[in-house]
């Protein structure tokens, strides 16, 4: 039986939440016997993410990072010599390679003399990244957004932005433990099976505790915003939004009453209610952008559309990653036509 009682949701609350409220930054909240929710803060307008303690017995096991700011190292450094009851940190894992959940593993790896585990392409990821910024990729890159339609000035204006953003990683430890699809896991005195999904990364991993129904989300399933499901210049005709709808279906056969500790927003009951509610937000969206088809344009034209708001408030690049993700599912589905010239690309319904 699981410590924690499971709240059924209704049709008039879909979703019931396990706290009303989150710690503060930096604090935490026992979730269930072992099992320990740290918020660290972000430096960017998505502000904070949720962390997990899991106590293994003569030690502890670490789930997902931070970004790498000042703040975020010296609460992990309160948090190990202060809450920990004296035990070491035995392992660390991370659910994908974004900055707010690896942003401190390289340097929590060597702090600590630990390992770090997590999926093999998720670990590649950021170090891809950290490549970008040399000059052949950055000229491929400002490539690949012109031909979507953003003009020279643009484009520099918006890799100028991201160059300047907090958003960092220390370097990750040059060795893994690899996580696979249905491994089971041992953490914080559970078995714990890997959830291995793709949509919003690579290889996102998720862990489920099929005795106590517990799910540690990552940024799979969010309580209520949408993960970001994009596509970027390095895979132009890849199809994540095919990989994220598909990995909703998976997730809707866990059982209803599934605890889903997410890595932003509140813990909370009701799975099925906001798988139902995040296949009918991609829904609607692919349902608007095919309206606004109905003459070539250029991903860059259909993102000012889309998602007029996050463009105006300077979040081009993002919102044009999730039209292209919207547009290629389209153009999967022969529903739309991607048109393709050296110069541009551009996208038309059937």
């Amino acid at each position: 039986m699981r410590d924690v009682p499971a709240v059924l949701p209704t049709a008039d609350q879909p979703l019931v939440y396990l706290h009303e409220t989150a710690p503060d930054p930096g604090h935490s909240i026992e979730i269930s016997k072992g099992l320990i929710w740290l918020r660290l803060p972000l430096p960017f307008v998505l502000n904070h993410v949720n962390c997990w303690l899991l106590e293994d017995g003569d030690g502890w096991t670490i789930i997902d990072t931070g970004s790498d700011t000042e703040q975020g190292r010296a609460i992990w450094q309160d948090v190990i010599s202060t809450r920990l009851g004296g035990k070491l940190v035995l392992r660390l894992v991370c659910t994908h390679g974004h900055p707010d959940h690896v942003g401190l593993a390289g340097w929590l790896c060597e702090m600590l003399d630990i390992r770090l585990h997590m999926t093999y392409s998720e670990w590649l990821a950021p170090q891809l990244w950290r490549e970008q910024g040399l000059k052949p990729m950055a000229e491929a890159e400002k490539r690949g957004f012109m031909r979507n339609g953003i003009s020279e000035r643009g484009v520099t204006k918006m890799m100028q932005a991201r160059e300047a953003s907090p958003f960092r990683n220390h370097p990750l430890p040059m060795s893994v433990v690899t996580l696979r699809n249905g491994d089971h896991f041992a953490m914080g005195g559970r078995s714990w099976e890997v959830l291995v999904n793709g949509g919003h990364a690579e290889e996102h991993a998720s862990f489920y505790c099929a005795k106590d129904k517990i799910l540690i989300a990552g940024d799979q399933i969010l309580s209520k915003i949408s993960p970001v499901v994009g596509v970027f210049t390095s895979q132009p005709l890849s199809n994540p939004l095919k990989d994220y709808l598909a990995s909703l279906k998976r997730l809707a056969k866990l059982p209803a009453d599934t605890l889903v500790l997410p890595s932003h927003g509140l813990p909370f009951y009701g799975l099925h209610a906001r798988i139902g509610q995040l296949e009918a937000h991609h829904q609607k969206r692919l349902d608007e952008l095919l309206t606004f088809m109905d003459t070539p344009k250029t991903g860059a034209d259909l993102a000012k559309q889309l998602f007029a708001n996050a463009v105006a408030n300077g979040q081009l690049m993002m919102a044009m990653a999730e039209t292209l993700a919207h547009a290629n599912w389209l153009v999967a589905e022969g529903k739309a036509q991607r048109i393709e010239t050296k110069q541009t690309v551009t996208f038309a319904r059937t």
